[in-house]
């Protein structure tokens, strides 16, 4: 390769070239993006990772080395090119690239690397399944908008490490092999070689060595970390992601939230040039679930859930009034300006509220005349009807949709609704960027698939102060010190404060249906630094690959992920999850069987 380059050196990227620079010589290394003639003339779009610079062979006046190397160049062949900048004529000035005012008049060119055609067009907005840039990623991340996201990420990190050192915190590495404790997601395993049928798990989230680091007396830990969940796969999940991770002592969650607050602020003003407002809107769990129908509630829009089960209650309507005699309600949204909707349109709405558990929806138009067009009429006289829409302040053209059933299928259904409504109204602005905190979530939340109490968050949270005398009697509304970090209806990090006495924690053991020697086995070196003086301390976590997809308007985060998997948490590059050698699995001590399905 030396004498392949023979002392050429790159002088610069190329959009680094400018105006001030006309006249001089530089030597720009990258890729031939296109190549096109006209006339006496070859134009070279020159690409690297900062984007575009137009090289121009003049072939009347160039070198016989130069003409033969010109002729032999295609589309991502690695060129260096050497020449002076020269301004372009006013003309030829192209507002669109970075380097539209400037060209380099090339002098000397070089051939670095051949390249086979590629099996997409190597530009932005190309036409091509995301299987195939995916199969291909090196070739993906050739393109503008890709390595510009992959760039912002590493601004974003830079960022944060440079704010969080000013602050005080620390970054410290935490282990990647560990022990399995199986209370949350599944984790990855991976089998030991030197202590046979044993196996570590990859980490779902640094949480209990960072506890243990407060313990230590690192009072202000961070880490941009590698986590691993194998779970069903989303637009914004993968079974490999990263965290900003934090954890501090001594503090209250106060604390915790003002330094967040302030590392977002400098996060948007460098990369959007953005002055977020702080304090962010804190709101407790319980009035985002009334208001909204989610815990991460989209504000760029109103739409909010009103609660009508005391206006229907004692109806002849079963549906109604079998949801309220099961402890459930009835609730519904106002859907301004949409009373026009065809039939067809409200039938694929309740389809969407289906999907998310409902049984169906009912619904009331109001009409111009005041009068009212609704599915219930023959269940309700026409004053409960008016006293329904004007619970929703219902006017002319609006319309109104309401679920019954158990709170938790409403809130889901009318939640996911009321986002689907925005979406089909084009109410959502992307650069409108409204945060708020979500607090005071529950400790506990009931699994009727596991038949006992599960961590809301995880069993490390902090039971509000004001809720441990009910700890016993009533666990189901006992509410954590827990806040999470809300974007545009995107949760973005979430933390709490975590238990830090021995007891209490023993107390969320048991509750979560552990016996204290389940508790030993499984989080025994937790429970023994507890002994030695833990610190109050809590923290939290942001999704930095989250961050990245709502900070660059990706619409998943693999686009903002160098190389992601696909929804069946495989890699279409390098075609992993493969099948090992026999030798290795006898290592291991693993043999591997087939399943029912394939036997049969």
């Amino acid at each position: 390769m030396a004498e392949l380059m023979q002392g050429l050196k790159r002088s610069c990227y190329c959009t680094e070239v400018n105006e001030g620079m006309v006249g001089n010589e530089v030597t720009l290394m990258g890729w031939v993006s296109r190549k096109r003639e006209f006339g006496h003339f070859s134009f070279i779009l020159l690409r690297d990772r900062t984007g575009i610079v137009q090289a121009v062979v003049d072939r009347d006046s160039c070198s016989e080395d130069i003409l033969k190397k010109e002729s032999e160049i295609r589309g991502e062949y690695v060129i260096a090119v050497t020449g002076k900048v020269q301004a372009r004529t006013p003309e030829n000035i192209n507002p669109n690239m970075k380097t539209g005012k400037i060209e380099i008049s090339v002098e000397g060119l070089k051939i670095l690397s051949e390249s086979d055609t590629p099996p997409f067009q190597i530009e932005d907005n190309v036409n091509v399944s995301t299987e195939l840039r995916l199969k291909y990623r090196y070739l993906d991340l050739r393109r503008p908008s890709v390595a510009s996201n992959i760039m912002l990420r590493h601004r974003i990190c830079q960022i944060v490490r440079d704010f969080l050192d000013k602050e005080g915190f620390i970054e410290i590495e935490t282990p990647m092999l560990t022990k399995s404790t199986p209370e949350g997601a599944r984790d990855y395993l991976v089998p030991s070689r030197v202590h046979p049928g044993s196996f570590y798990a990859l980490p779902q989230s640094p949480q209990l060595f960072k506890q243990l680091l407060m313990v230590s007396g690192f009072d202000k830990y961070f880490q941009i970390v590698k986590c691993f969940r194998d779970e069903d796969l989303r637009a914004d999940r993968q079974p490999e992601f990263t965290q900003i991770d934090m954890e501090l002592s001594f503090i209250e969650q106060d604390d915790v939230i003002d330094v967040n607050e302030r590392l977002i602020k400098r996060i948007f003003k460098e990369i959007k040039g953005i002055d977020i407002d702080t304090p962010f809107l804190r709101m407790p769990y319980k009035e985002a679930m009334e208001r909204f129908g989610s815990d991460k509630p989209d504000i760029r829009f109103g739409m909010e859930l009103k609660d009508i089960t005391d206006i229907v209650a004692g109806s002849e309507f079963g549906v109604f009034q079998n949801a309220i005699d099961g402890g459930g309600s009835v609730r519904g949204i106002n859907a301004e300006t949409c009373a026009s909707f065809p039939r067809k349109k409200i039938d694929s709405l309740v389809d969407v509220a289906k999907t998310y558990g409902a049984k169906g929806l009912a619904w009331i138009v109001c009409n111009e005349d005041e009068s009212y067009k609704t599915t219930i009429s023959k269940f309700f006289g026409e004053d409960t009807i008016k006293a329904i829409a004007e619970r929703f302040g219902a006017k002319a053209g609006d319309l109104i949709l309401l679920c019954a059933d158990k709170n938790s299928v409403v809130f889901d259904a009318l939640g996911a609704l009321r986002l689907e409504i925005a979406k089909r109204l084009e109410l959502l602005d992307s650069e409108d960027y409204r945060f708020l905190w979500v607090t005071e979530f529950p400790l506990l939340e009931y699994s009727e698939e596991e038949q006992r109490y599960v961590a809301k968050h995880h069993p490390f949270t902090s039971p509000m102060d004001e809720d441990l005398g009910i700890i016993d009697t009533e666990p189901e509304n006992v509410r954590a010190k827990a806040y999470d970090m809300v974007l545009n209806g995107c949760e973005v990090g979430g933390g709490s404060i975590r238990i830090h006495s021995g007891e209490i924690q023993q107390k969320m053991f048991s509750l979560l249906g552990f016996s204290k020697e389940d508790a030993q086995e499984r989080f025994g070196f937790l429970l023994d630094a507890f002994k030695f003086g833990p610190p109050p301390h809590g923290g939290l976590a942001f999704g930095l690959d989250r961050l990245v997809m709502l900070l660059t308007g990706a619409e998943s985060i693999r686009d903002v992920i160098a190389f992601p998997k696909v929804k069946d948490a495989s890699c279409l590059l390098t075609d992993a999850p493969n099948v090992v050698e026999k030798k290795q699995l006898e290592e291991l001590g693993i043999e591997v069987t087939a399943s029912d399905e394939e036997v049969n």
